[in-house]
């Protein structure tokens, strides 16, 4: 592995996935966040309850979450075109990990609010409390330590799919791994791609746990 040439592109690869990743957990984690309550709320006996809203969220959730994602991104060209102007390169990439995030984040959202006593929200209607009110006092705060888990694994699968983008032209260290180390025939350039995006993961793991651990004190 030459460091003269290739350091200043694994510098680049390693700031396009950080872009990618972060941009995602953003953006896709207050969409996905809005999504799953709203599919939590809208479901039959929600405080929101709305049969059509729900049937329809929960349709396209079922459609869109199980889609390969090396798939998706193919899939959603003509919509990634007509929003960020091209299909290639790691803006459109970062479109699509957003897309597919918010939909696979909105079924974890709510599969952890399912989790919560039903009785403690009657408690709350019934004390005359708002909806809104609800959700933001009682419902995030107290699945808050089972969300920021899902959150981890969300964020260890959108790394991998960071990954996938670079075989489509996406940037990032799955582009580095693959133009310079697989197609080079350069195992060591694919080992130092594959190290770090352990270490990425690695520490987003650790520190997801020990969020959940201090949400579960409170």
């Amino acid at each position: 592995m030459n460091w003269d040439l290739l350091g200043p592109v694994l510098l680049d690869a390693i700031g396009q996935t950080l872009f990618m990743v972060v941009a995602t957990m953003l953006v896709g984690g207050v969409l996905g966040l809005g999504l799953g309550i709203l599919l939590y709320t809208t479901r039959p006996g929600g405080i929101l309850a709305n049969r059509v809203v729900f049937t329809v969220l929960n349709v396209l959730v079922n459609i869109i979450r199980p889609i390969p994602f090396i798939i998706f991104i193919t899939a959603i060209g003509p919509l990634t075109i007509s929003v960020v102007g091209t299909q290639l390169g790691t803006t459109a990439a970062t479109f699509a990990l957003i897309v597919a995030a918010t939909f696979g984040i909105s079924r974890i959202v709510e599969q952890n609010l399912v989790t919560i006593d039903p009785g403690v929200i009657e408690a709350a209607r019934a004390m005359g409390a708002s909806p809104w009110r609800i959700i933001t006092t009682l419902l995030v705060p107290e699945a808050l330590a089972p969300l920021i888990l899902g959150y981890t694994f969300v964020f260890v699968a959108v790394v991998d799919m960071t990954a996938v983008a670079g075989a489509v032209g996406g940037g990032g260290l799955g582009d580095f791994a693959i133009a310079y180390g697989y197609q080079r025939f350069d195992w060591t350039v694919t080992a130092v791609a594959v190290v770090l995006i352990v270490v990425l993961v690695q520490a987003a793991q650790f520190a997801g746990n020990r969020l959940a651990r201090k949400a579960l004190r409170q």
